[in-house]
C-alpha cells in the first residue's frame, strides 16, 4: 500500500523542480532573445546569465568532457541515494528537506544532460564583492540542507 506522505513527497519534488525549470526558462529567454547581459536589479542583485559547467556555485568549473560527465554521473548517483533516505527515513519534516533538495538537484542535473552546463543567473553583490552565481536550485539545494542540519542539532541523542 502506498503511503499518502511517500506521494506529498514526490510533489513536493515535482513542484520544486518545475519551479526551478520554469525561472530557467524565463531567464533564458530574456537574455537570449533580448540578446542581454545583465538586468539590474538594485544596489545589491543583478540578474546575469552565466552558463556553470561546475558543481554548486560554479565550484570545479571544468569543460564537457569525462571528468563532467563523472562528476554528472556521481550527481545522478548522490540524488538515488536521497530518494532512499527520503523514502525510508522516518522523520518526515527531514523527508520534507531531502525532497526540496531533490527538487533543486534534479533541476540542475536535467540542465547538466540538456545544455551541458547549468544556467545560474542570480548575482548577489556588495560594491565590488560578488558573491558566486547561483540559480533556483541552488537555494533549494541550501534550504533542504540547512533544514537537515538544524534537524540535527536539535535531534534529542538517544544514550
Amino acid at each position: 500500500m502506498i503511503n499518502k506522505k511517500k506521494i506529498y513527497l514526490f510533489v513536493i519534488i515535482i513542484i520544486f523542480f518545475l519551479i526551478d525549470r520554469v525561472s530557467k526558462i524565463l531567464i533564458l529567454k530574456s537574455f537570449l532573445n533580448n540578446s542581454l547581459s545583465e538586468i539590474y536589479i538594485n544596489s545589491f542583485l543583478n540578474l546575469s546569465l552565466v552558463w556553470n559547467s561546475g558543481i554548486g556555485f560554479g565550484l570545479l568549473q571544468i569543460e564537457p568532457n569525462i571528468f563532467y560527465s563523472t562528476v554528472s554521473i556521481i550527481i545522478a548517483a548522490i540524488n538515488l541515494i536521497l530518494i532512499y533516505w527520503m523514502i525510508t527515513t522516518s522523520n518526515y519534516l527531514e523527508s520534507i528537506f531531502i525532497s526540496i533538495i531533490l527538487g533543486g538537484s534534479l533541476g540542475n542535473l536535467f540542465d547538466r544532460f540538456y545544455y551541458n552546463s547549468v544556467p545560474d543567473f542570480i548575482d548577489l553583490h556588495y560594491k565590488s564583492f560578488h558573491w558566486f552565481t547561483f540559480n533556483i536550485a541552488d537555494i533549494f539545494i541550501t534550504i533542504g540542507i540547512i533544514g537537515l542540519i538544524i534537524i540535527d542539532l536539535f535531534k534529542i541523542k538517544k544514550t
